[in-house]
């Protein structure tokens, strides 16, 4: 039986539904709020539950060596209808998991009707939930309502809530060549060492700057058209266009760095900074772009140090919401201004089917937790679970935040074997392998807590 009062979640995407889903197996009583087809959405185009929008593609399934495949294989243990639907409609994709999107999100749908501690409600919910609702989730993605974002921005600080999403590329630190980058502040600034630095001469400049007019962009989507460029996230390919030397009197500004190699002063420099409290990631400041992403790997490995270059994640623009999770969320996920509200999915600033999904996993398993009388239990940061919930939750730096899939630069790193380094695809089995025996206690713990 469920319990006397229902836990709310708005939304029906992936991470509404699958939190809905956890909830109800828990033996939680749940009104599922999805505000089509009261209120459609710019990009849906069915009234199913879990419609995926953009592709069918749910990424890698290759769980030893992909982050991504990793965290299907998590969800999978943690029974998610999520990865449950998307099994059972599974198409073609090499080692990729797709799925017919149509026949996914019936299944989905179908689920959670008939489970008979869910009750959908079809209507769009326009303001915070009423004070009565005592636990809330609110998984509304990146389309959320204008009334409901509006209303959450005034609660959370204005400041706190995007609509315009500048994502600069992030870089895996090992993949990094310091035999020519180095780590400096301008002019040696707070610790001195704060950022790493990719010089350029001023023939490597002017061909990385014409490779960035000449690269191929993505065009804006339909709904994006209108969506005006912010002069504090100009994308860098717009900065080049004003002229050869914008970039090196702006983010690409040599002044107060040394370069240790020559002793002088670069034409111009390339500055990465930490992204992550691991510091196992880096993003490259000011890179905004609309470049498509095989455009950017090229053009952004012309950068010396950054030649081979790994990327943990791609740069772009584009129209978005979601929350400055780090600063407004506590480590369930609530809300640290009105602790009854539980975000879950893209709006915390997780990119990606899966990820989407995994977050609204943990969302409706704390929820559940707490309506039962128990503490929520979080998963360990070795997991790829925990990972992600740690990046939004504290482990991303609050000031540069933004949307993150899931990546093994967001794990603890391995101990290394004295005299050997583990790297490749050895260090990732290795990783994997902790992950999922990490987990498979972290559940067995939390079963014989229930």
């Amino acid at each position: 039986m469920p319990s006397s009062k229902p836990v709310h979640v708005i939304g029906g995407g992936l991470a509404g539904s699958e939190a809905a889903w956890q909830l109800a197996r828990s033996g939680v009583g749940v009104v599922l709020h999805e505000m089509r087809p009261t209120r459609r959405t710019e990009a849906h185009v069915t009234d199913q539950l879990a419609e995926l929008v953009c592709s069918n593609s749910f990424r890698s399934d290759d769980s030893e060596t992909n982050a991504v495949g990793l965290l299907h294989a998590e969800l999978r243990r943690c029974n998610s209808l999520i990865l449950k639907a998307a099994d059972a409609h599974r198409v073609p994709a090499g080692s990729a998991l797709a799925v017919d999107r149509e026949g996914f999100a019936e299944a989905v749908t179908e689920a959670l009707a008939a489970e008979e501690n869910i009750t959908v409600s079809r209507e769009e919910i326009a303001a915070l939930p009423p004070a009565e609702w005592d636990n809330v989730i609110i998984a509304t993605g990146p389309l959320t309502s204008p009334a409901l974002a509006e209303a959450v921005r005034e609660l959370t600080g204005r400041q706190y809530l995007a609509f315009f999403d500048a994502i600069a590329p992030i870089v895996h630190r090992e993949s990094i060549d310091f035999s020519k980058a180095w780590f400096q502040s301008r002019y040696d600034k707070g610790d001195g060492k704060d950022y790493v630095n990719c010089p350029l001469d001023k023939e490597q400049y002017e061909a990385f700057v014409a490779a960035l007019l000449d690269g191929e962009k993505t065009e804006f989507k339909e709904w994006e058209s209108n969506t005006p460029y912010f002069e504090g996230c100009l994308p860098i390919e717009v900065m080049a266009s004003r002229g050869v030397d914008t970039l090196r009197f702006g983010p690409m500004k040599p002044v107060g760095l040394t370069d240790p190699n020559t002793g002088r002063r670069a034409h111009a420099v390339v500055q990465l900074r930490q992204d992550n409290a691991l510091g196992t990631l880096f993003n490259i400041v000011g890179f905004q772009t609309k470049l498509k992403h095989g455009e950017q790997k090229r053009v952004f490995r012309m950068i010396p140090g950054l030649q081979d270059a790994e990327f943990a994640r791609l740069g772009g623009l584009h129209r978005n919401t979601f929350l400055n999770s780090p600063l407004l969320l506590d480590g369930t996920l609530r809300l640290n201004a009105d602790p009854r509200l539980r975000f879950a999915g893209q709006i915390t600033g997780v990119e990606g089917y899966v990820e989407s999904a995994a977050i609204g996993l943990l969302a409706g398993r704390f929820a559940a937790a707490e309506r039962l009388g128990g503490a929520p239990q979080v998963p360990p940061q070795t997991t790829a679970l925990g990972a992600l919930l740690a990046h939004v939750t504290g482990g991303a730096d609050a000031e540069t935040f933004q949307p993150m899939n899931c990546n093994f630069g967001l794990f603890p790193p391995l101990a290394d074997t004295p005299g050997k380094k583990i790297r490749g695809d050895d260090r990732k089995r290795l990783m994997s392998a902790r992950a999922l025996a990490d987990l498979d206690t972290w559940l067995g713990a939390k079963a014989a807590a229930e």
